[in-house]
């Protein structure tokens, strides 16, 4: 659900009510029922109970958490690189402050995860108590953005909310200039005290899992409750037979019979008892039915929802042509979100560097790329052997970029310049390094190279 408010318009307090209304609805209704699902909170535990005479088994498979955290794990379990359009070391190593100050790996992780359960998280930027930019994440609990009605969906408001120990709503607004903060008792009570933030614009920015922010398990939501159904009743019957009942035709048993056949499990029903049948009243076998269904349903789960079945016995066997093919649909899933994180990112530092407490330049934005590496298995000697076949196409930086092992290919290619610098007069590098000292590269050789001229 978007919020959206006329650019002629003003946020006035009856429609600020009229939004937080409609956002604590979305909440009840639809984030509440995804986190539920998140947290193995299914529909399966909440049918009215059978009789007591019956086997009532409630069994959830949690698949929503499963796809949730081995694609965000696929995604971003390798943490972002940026690399910088910058001779200087100015702009570099502010970001590398920042992101460091802020634990932003971390916090890129955790609203990456926000996103895959609810479709959409934010990310909100402030100015702490030491005089720096600090940034944290929020989910859609907590938080909406208000934008205006035109094409661009441009942002007006940034709304937060968060409810005190004595159930009371309290909130802040944030506007292109300022932020002011209310308390909701009947109706919107405002604190004098306003703060201007410094951002040239909405100090937040609303990260989407995509377009139609919807979450990466929200499309196979009933065939998973399907699934709990499914798997619950098969336990069902499976007590069921185990307390099958047992029936005895033709012979009169009193208490004490009864009794004493079952706690000594012996039947002994006399000479003349041709005609007396003793066996267990069974209901009919549906179990080729339940496994079909149960199987049919997990491989739909899977199937719409795009996130590969990485437990499946046969998938690690795979050669890697057909892994990939496998992971197909994941990858798919995860340029679409890196297109929308690298939209999220962008805002991000271009509201931060527009902050001057950053002392950047407004438009060093542009010189920051956002380097996704997905984490999979990865060869090292296969990577090395492309990184060593592309020396002299393509540049240093794309090179070390084939290399998983390589975490900043920024700060590798200083330690390099450093590496032949020293080289130039410490000999035993230069022996080392193979003639790096008299200006060769010596730093990516294609396999075999050493020793030709020898």
């Amino acid at each position: 659900m978007l919020f959206r408010l006329p650019s002629e318009e003003e946020l006035t307090d009856h429609k600020l009510n009229e939004f937080i209304a409609k956002h604590d609805a979305e909440c009840a209704f639809r984030f509440k029922y995804l986190k539920d699902a998140y947290e193995t909170d299914y529909q399966i535990f909440h049918q009215k109970p059978k009789p007591d005479y019956k086997p009532d088994n409630r069994i959830a498979v949690n698949f929503a958490k499963y796809m949730v955290d081995t694609f965000n794990g696929f995604f971003i379990g390798n943490p972002i690189k940026i690399s910088v359009d910058d001779a200087s070391d100015h702009i570099k190593n502010y970001v590398e402050f920042l992101d460091q100050y802020n634990d932003q790996d971390d916090n890129n992780a955790e609203l990456s995860k926000i996103c895959c359960i609810y479709g959409k998280g934010y990310e909100m930027y402030y100015v702490d108590e030491l005089g720096n930019i600090g940034i944290t994440y929020l989910t859609p609990f907590d938080a909406f953005m208000i934008y205006d009605d035109s094409v661009l969906c441009r942002e007006r408001y940034f709304v937060r909310l968060y409810m005190d120990s004595n159930n009371v709503l309290h909130g802040s607004v944030s506007d292109e200039t300022k932020v002011r903060w209310f308390t909701q008792k009947g109706k919107l009570i405002w604190e004098e005290e306003e703060k201007i933030h410094g951002f040239d614009g909405i100090p937040a920015s609303e990260y989407v899992e995509n377009k139609e922010r919807t979450s990466i398990f929200e499309p196979a939501m009933s065939m998973i409750d399907a699934y709990n159904k499914a798997i619950s009743e098969k336990a069902n019957d499976v007590d069921y037979f185990a307390d099958a009942y047992m029936k005895v035709l033709g012979a009169k048993l009193d208490e004490g019979d009864l009794e004493h056949i079952r706690d000594n499990r012996i039947i002994n029903l006399g000479e003349d008892a041709e005609d007396v049948i003793v066996d267990f009243l069974q209901k009919p076998d549906g179990d080729a039915t339940q496994e079909n269904l149960i199987d049919r349903l997990e491989k739909l789960i899977f199937h719409i929802c795009m996130v590969a079945n990485i437990s499946d016995e046969n998938f690690g066997t795979s050669s890697g042509i057909a892994m990939k093919y496998k992971l197909q649909g994941m990858s798919n899933l995860a340029k679409t979100k890196e297109r929308k994180f690298t939209s999220g990112m962008n805002r991000r530092y271009k509201l931060i560097f527009s902050n001057p407490v950053s002392g950047m330049k407004e438009d060093d934005w542009v010189k920051l790329h956002y380097h996704f590496t997905p984490n999979i298995p990865s060869n090292v000697l296969e990577e090395s052997q492309i990184a060593g076949n592309l020396d002299g196409i393509v540049s240093q930086e794309t090179q070390l970029g084939v290399l998983s092992v390589v975490d900043n290919v920024q700060n590798e290619m200083d330690k390099i310049e450093k590496e032949q610098e020293k080289a130039k007069v410490d000999p035993v590098m230069t022996q080392m390094f193979g003639g790096a000292g008299d200006g060769q590269s010596g730093v990516l050789e294609k396999p075999g190279n050493r020793g030709k001229e020898a």
